[in-house]
């Protein structure tokens, strides 16, 4: 049974599409209007971040399967939100956008500043600089994720790319990288020196809009 709390909060949503554009929506809210509704037990937010989660940690491949399978969910929304991916994928220009400075990277990442946990993604360029994929690689509790090179650099390799982009976010809002964020950075540049898979920069997000390059602090 439908949640009446969510009816009550959609022309509010609809209203800042109309007023403000889709892109002041948060992602979880994207998805909410796509489901529509939830369940008395799940309500539709809730249920969006559980999307969102299945979508970050699965391929597109495996995602009709493990959405369908969500509560609330069922074949017709999974099957929406899939579509609506795609749909944007075609109409976006994500795929071979050329990278010349991170703020050509900013736009195709910056929905990821308000997660709540650290989510660290890969961008795979190729030898025009030009976006392969953009992928999740690792998601962390509240401010703190692990990241491997084996694991950043998998899709990279299977890509094909010649380069590669890293950027994660910082929940607390602080711009600033930690000791841990630059130490990642400087195993990354060796490993991909070995690799022939240049890494061009490590971009942090922050909630509060904007982003820290660390090729533009003269880190890299």
């Amino acid at each position: 049974m439908q949640d009446n709390k969510e009816d009550a909060q959609k022309p509010d949503v609809r209203e800042r599409i109309k007023t403000r554009g889709a892109r002041s929506l948060s992602d979880p809210e994207l998805i909410a209007l796509l489901l529509r509704s939830g369940t008395r037990d799940n309500p539709v937010l809730n249920l969006a971040g559980r999307v969102m989660k299945v979508l970050d940690d699965s391929t597109i491949d495996q995602a009709f399967d493990l959405l369908q399978n969500l509560q609330g969910m069922g074949e017709g929304k999974a099957a929406t939100v899939l579509a609506a991916l795609e749909l944007g994928r075609r109409f976006s220009g994500i795929l071979h956008k050329k990278v010349k400075t991170a703020a050509d990277v900013y736009p195709l990442v910056q929905h990821y500043a308000d997660r709540k946990q650290e989510h660290f993604l890969c961008v795979s360029l190729n030898g025009a600089h030009e976006v392969l994929g953009i992928r999740v690689v690792s998601v962390g509790i509240l401010n703190r994720t692990i990241v491997h090179p084996r694991e950043v650099f998998c899709d990279p390799i299977t890509d094909r790319a010649a380069a590669i982009l890293v950027c994660h976010n910082h929940p607390s809002g602080q711009l600033e990288p930690s000791e841990e964020d630059r130490g990642i950075t400087k195993r990354l540049a060796e490993a991909g020196e070995l690799l022939g898979i240049s890494v061009l920069d490590h971009l942090i997000l922050s909630p509060r809009g904007g982003f820290f390059s660390f090729v533009e602090a003269g880190i890299m």
